[in-house]
């Protein structure tokens, strides 16, 4: 049981590390066609071709679910749960309190929740691929910290 929980906690973690890496070097290197719309809105959808990454991984971590319930791999439900976890804190992060896209959590008003917001911000003022930072999410670099 301890095993389980501490897989979930590791996943978990490792998928702050695998979204800065898929950031940086897959949706802003040679997925961007799926990316840009993310950083300069060019249709009227309320979805983005950006979301094609969210799909990615939610179809990684069922796999995950369907590998431990046909006993293949043991720790499958740790790991699924793990990067399922991660999304969800992304999408609550990412899409609502950062990018509003429901009208919740608009007025989170911690040193945290202003760091968070600061450094999306920052990597939001570079419209192209090129010359981008923080790449993150959840870890965010201390000087987003200060005032």
């Amino acid at each position: 049981m301890w095993i389980h929980f501490l897989v979930f906690i590791v996943t978990f973690c490792f998928m702050e590390f695998m979204a800065w890496f898929s950031h940086k070097y897959i949706m802003h290197g040679f997925l961007w066609s799926l990316h840009a719309d993310h950083h300069k809105k060019d249709h009227d959808s309320w979805f983005e071709r950006n979301d094609a990454f969210f799909i990615f991984y939610a179809v990684v971590s069922i796999g995950c679910f369907l590998l431990w319930q046909k006993n293949i791999l043991e720790i499958g439900l740790a790991i699924g749960l793990g990067i399922f976890a991660y999304g969800l804190a992304y999408f609550l992060v990412h899409d609502i309190f950062i990018h509003q896209r429901f009208k919740l959590f608009r007025n989170a008003n911690n040193r945290y929740a202003k760091a968070v917001r600061r450094a999306h911000k920052m990597h939001h003022k570079h419209i192209g691929k090129e010359d981008g930072e923080c790449f993150g999410m959840l870890i965010v670099p201390l000087k987003y910290f200060k005032k």
